[in-house]
């Protein structure tokens, strides 16, 4: 891509609060929309360990910054510094986005139920969805399949207290239960929708899987995993062996990443950009894409 910008004296300031952060394609992609739609803006990542989350964030409300992201291990932690949550981040109990107001108020949103929502919005699901995993981000994806309609979300997870919390912030909602991981085998069968919330495959331990194999999941199944480095990764390459559809965690970083600019500037990403942005950063894409 082409595209420049030029940093002046006058350009505001949007970021990306995590730790670590020198992984992320967040950059990348929101600088890609910046320069090309000639924005006086700059999206910087910010690592902020967590015991310099609350100092940081009191700086960063004075120091020309309109918005920021938020990624591990800040996505809660980080509700209790805020003035306001959007009704998807109080939802969620997490946020991934911040907005700074005129008034100087930081208001928080949630734009990874939308995110995760996106890639799979059209797919013909059969069955019950499935959860790898009862994070932060596992929160968001339990509230985009209640979104999608399943009727049973099950979240399996291998710390029974993080699955005991986990069942308590979404008690309200009877479609969502939990689940001891040794369980997984008796609840593939009838699944759906497969989804890895876990770190396990990530780059650079790219071998591993969270389940050693998938052939109990029925034929119609979609296997979905949020991680985005390696592509594919090993979960996704064993279920592509069997034949099932499978999504990675791309689509899910762009989705919500143009959500939450959206959110920022009122503006609307040009159509396939911050896909184009990240697959170049991820070197799996090509530079002479359509624009």
């Amino acid at each position: 891509m082409s595209d420049s910008f030029i940093v002046r004296g006058s350009t505001r300031l949007l970021g990306l609060l995590g730790y670590p952060v020198a992984h992320s394609l967040s950059p990348a992609m929101h600088n890609a929309v910046i320069a090309r739609l000639g924005l006086d803006l700059v999206y910087v990542p910010l690592p902020v360990a967590p015991t310099d989350l609350a100092v940081a964030l009191a700086g960063l409300r004075r120091s020309g910054f309109i918005g920021f992201n938020v990624t591990i291990p800040h996505k809660q932690a980080v509700l209790s510094l805020l003035d306001g949550l959007t009704s998807e981040a109080e939802r969620a109990g997490a946020v991934n986005t911040i907005r700074q107001e005129a008034d100087g108020r930081l208001v928080g949103a949630n734009t990874d139920i939308a995110g995760f929502i996106a890639p799979i919005a059209d797919l013909p699901l059969q069955g019950h969805a499935t959860i790898l995993g009862c994070g932060g981000s596992a929160l968001a994806v339990a509230l985009g399949c209640a979104a999608l309609g399943f009727e049973r979300i099950r979240v399996l997870g291998r710390d029974h207290d993080r699955l005991a919390a986990f069942e308590a912030r979404l008690a309200p909602m009877p479609a969502i239960s939990v689940h001891p991981w040794e369980e997984q085998e008796a609840l593939l069968a009838d699944t759906g929708l497969l989804v890895n919330t876990t770190p396990v495959g990530m780059a650079p331990s790219t071998a591993a899987s969270p389940l050693a194999e998938l052939s109990l999941l029925p034929p119609t199944a979609c296997v979905y995993d949020l991680i985005y480095r390696p592509r594919p990764t090993r979960l996704l390459q064993l279920a592509a062996a069997q034949g099932l559809r499978t999504v990675d965690g791309l689509p899910m970083l762009v989705a919500q990443a143009e959500a939450a600019f959206c959110f920022w500037t009122g503006l609307k990403p040009p159509d396939g950009l911050m896909l184009q942005a990240g697959e170049l950063a991820l070197g799996t894409g090509s530079d002479d894409a359509e624009r």
